[in-house]
């Protein structure tokens, strides 16, 4: 096995547990908020495939799947196409209102992206340097595992607020 194939191993696993999270669920269970402060399935879905859309578009040199398929007018959400989630408010949290299928869309079309990044890597491709605003200086495969981390934090999150919908339903 490859690093390349093991990165993408990994993003098949956030792809598939997001696709189980999702399925079947309305607009109002995305939205839901088990608190008035906390994240919603629709938020952390939206906003993991945010984040990889832009740091792996970025580390490529390629246009975010967001922009470049049209998903910003399909969203049409009320914040700046370069917004990923990072540091939003609960205010913002809640202007997330987005169904299903979209977000399962949004997020294979990034993985797809994602995929065929990969394919094109070699083991000494992921100690090239690509953010030199940190010390030590971030190379592709910290980037890449970065990535994996927080979508794989943020789909466990999600899954955790679907859990908790059958005791409010």
């Amino acid at each position: 096995m490859t690093p390349a194939d093991l990165l993408q191993d990994h993003f098949i696993r956030i792809v598939e547990s997001a696709d189980a999270l999702l399925d079947g669920l309305t607009e109002d269970q995305l939205a839901h908020r088990p608190t008035p402060d906390a994240n919603s399935i629709g938020w952390l879905v939206w906003h993991l495939a945010r984040v990889q859309d832009d740091h792996v578009a970025a580390v490529a040199g390629i246009e975010q799947v967001y922009t470049a398929q049209g998903y910003v007018g399909r969203f049409d959400l009320p914040f700046d196409p370069a917004e990923i989630g990072y540091g939003q408010d609960t205010d913002e949290v809640a202007q997330v209102r987005v169904d299903a299928d979209l977000l399962a869309d949004y997020l294979h079309a990034v993985h797809e992206q994602t995929h065929r990044y990969l394919s094109t890597l070699t083991a000494e491709d992921l100690d090239r340097v690509v953010d030199k605003h940190w010390e030590p200086p971030v190379t592709l495969g910290m980037r890449l595992v970065s990535v994996v981390n927080d979508d794989t934090q943020h789909v466990g999150q999600a899954a955790y607020v679907r859990g908790l919908l059958a005791r409010v339903e």
